[in-house]
């Protein structure tokens, strides 16, 4: 998954409500032209959605936080961080489908540019299996299923009817629950902690180590973050940074 960040974006924390379980995801599209420039030039496609979250946020009809979307999937194959995990989004016409599904925009529109690549197909579906992963259900649909509109457009809709699948039948990634990083240091930790990350070792979780581990990325925080507020935990590291403290209090008694 090649994951463009907020923090990258230059984008502040979102100010999107929280909510951490849907029933899916809706798939969009911008549903007005999009220039084939965005083809051969990746800066043009952070443009393009860096304009979408300006053009929302200017919409004083509609008083967006922020982005409407969850996630958007570039022609080259990047997933475009907008609300992001465990926040409403705003794209799917009203409050009771909002809260209903989590919404990924392609950059494909109505004209120009409306032919979907591979690679973007496969960053919608990278995004799908992220949200699935930090709390989204398995229904998969378009933004007219249950709001009339043409949205996501008469290519991705036919994908979407499909199942969305993976272009070429490429395996799904897989994603953890929360992320395997630097949890397991011998004695800097007690030992249940230790003993916890060798029983996931055991049990086949691949990313888990014990023992120093690789630095946390972007998607590591936010799913780590996003697997505490599913729980209800709100400690000192809920942001998504780990600390002892919900070592102690959370992580023993799920394992």
């Amino acid at each position: 998954m090649k994951l463009v960040t907020r923090s990258q974006l230059g984008w502040p924390t979102s100010a999107a409500p929280d909510q951490d379980t849907t029933l899916g995801v809706k798939v969009h599209y911008e549903g007005a032209p999009v220039s084939t420039r965005l083809l051969d030039d990746h800066d043009a496609c952070l443009d393009e959605w860096k304009a979408i979250r300006a053009s929302h946020l200017a919409n004083t009809e509609e008083n967006y936080s922020d982005i409407a979307y969850n996630y958007g999937a570039c022609p080259h194959g990047y997933l475009l961080e907008g609300r992001g995990i465990g926040k409403r989004t705003g794209a799917n016409g009203n409050q009771p489908l909002n809260k209903a599904h989590y919404a990924i925009c392609g950059l494909v529109g109505s004209s120009g540019l409306t032919q979907p690549t591979d690679a973007m197909l496969s960053a919608i579906r990278d995004g799908i299996d992220l949200l699935r992963q930090n709390g989204a259900g398995d229904e998969i649909k378009g933004h007219r299923d249950g709001y009339p509109t043409e949205c996501p457009g008469p290519v991705l809709y036919a994908w979407v009817q499909k199942g969305a699948p993976r272009p070429g039948g490429a395996p799904a990634p897989t994603y953890q629950p929360f992320p395997g990083a630097s949890f397991f240091h011998v004695g800097q930790h007690s030992p249940v902690i230790t003993a916890m990350g060798e029983r996931l070792v055991a049990e086949g979780c691949s990313r888990y180590r014990v023992g120093p581990g690789p630095d946390w990325t972007e998607v590591d925080r936010q799913s780590y973050a996003a697997w505490q507020r599913k729980l209800g935990y709100s400690g000192d590291d809920a942001d998504g940074i780990p600390g002892p403290t919900s070592w102690a209090k959370l992580r023993v008694p799920h394992i």
